[in-house]
């Protein structure tokens, strides 16, 4: 009887590990309020805002990722949930230059954050 309540007892703390693995791996549900732009210019050109949409259009045309870049430099990678898994410029291109707000699952690894977009929608023009 005693192994039994020890081997329960080691277990648990492994459940507990193994059930708060699997809630991170759901995502964190966000809103997120940033530019649509490609990501080498996020990057390399540290750009705050797109130059323009046709710029990040055809960026995005010849394959570079679009990406979410929030006011604070805050980049989120957009990703699918399926497997296997697929790119997701055509889901931003129509907003590819323009400011929006996104809602969805938001994952973080490493210091990168990527987000499942379950609505995205352009934000109005001051």
């Amino acid at each position: 009887m005693r192994m039994a309540t020890f081997g329960a007892r080691a277990l648990a703390p492994l459940l507990m590990i193994a059930a708060l693995w699997a809630a991170d791996a759901k995502g964190k549900p966000e809103t997120i309020k940033g530019y649509v732009l490609d990501s080498a210019c996020a990057f390399t050109k540290g750009l705050q805002k797109p130059i323009s949409s046709e710029c990040a259009t055809a960026c995005a045309k010849a394959g570079s990722p679009l990406v979410l870049l929030t006011a604070d430099g805050t980049i989120y990678w957009p990703i699918a949930d399926t497997t296997p898994s697929s790119g997701q410029n055509d889901k931003l291109l129509p907003f590819a230059g323009q400011k929006v707000t996104a809602t969805g699952r938001v994952f973080e690894r490493g210091g990168s954050r990527a987000v499942v977009i379950d609505k995205i929608d352009p934000q109005a023009s001051k």
